[in-house]
């Protein structure tokens, strides 16, 4: 039983990416779909795919993207902000610029799962739940 999933999606993103593989297969639920469509719309990953069939709950199989050059990868730090111990909330105002507003951060809010850039648009706040640039 695992006590953080949205720790262990990022976990497994960053495991897979400094082995150098092309694709990683994570188990599924409606927070982590929502996180990976985000990941696919700000150009982080290559592609994904969502297996329902698989298993009790699914997988998400997701294609990482890799600078073509010099073959690292393109999400080149992440973290957890808000975890099970210590939830982080906050006001649409207060909300973090990660990397000067090059990264992004993931916002749930109660209009639904997603980026700073959107929550400050529509004013909402909501729980920080990690950062990726």
């Amino acid at each position: 039983m695992l006590t953080d999933p949205i720790a262990d999606y990022l976990c497994r993103l960053r495991n897979a990416q400094m082995a150098g593989h092309r694709m990683v297969e994570i188990p599924s639920s409606k927070m982590k779909k929502k996180m990976t469509e985000i990941l696919k719309d700000q150009g982080f990953i290559r592609q994904y795919k969502f297996d329902d069939a698989a298993g009790k709950q699914g997988t998400i199989k997701i294609a990482l993207k890799y600078n073509p050059t010099n073959n690292t990868p393109v999400i080149r730090a992440m973290g957890r902000i808000s975890k099970p111990g210590l939830r982080k909330f906050m006001k649409a105002d207060e909300l973090p610029r990660i990397n000067s507003g090059l990264g992004i951060a993931i916002v749930s809010t109660s209009r639904g799962v997603m980026t700073d850039k959107e929550a400050r648009k529509i004013n909402v706040g909501g729980e920080v739940l990690c950062y990726i640039y």
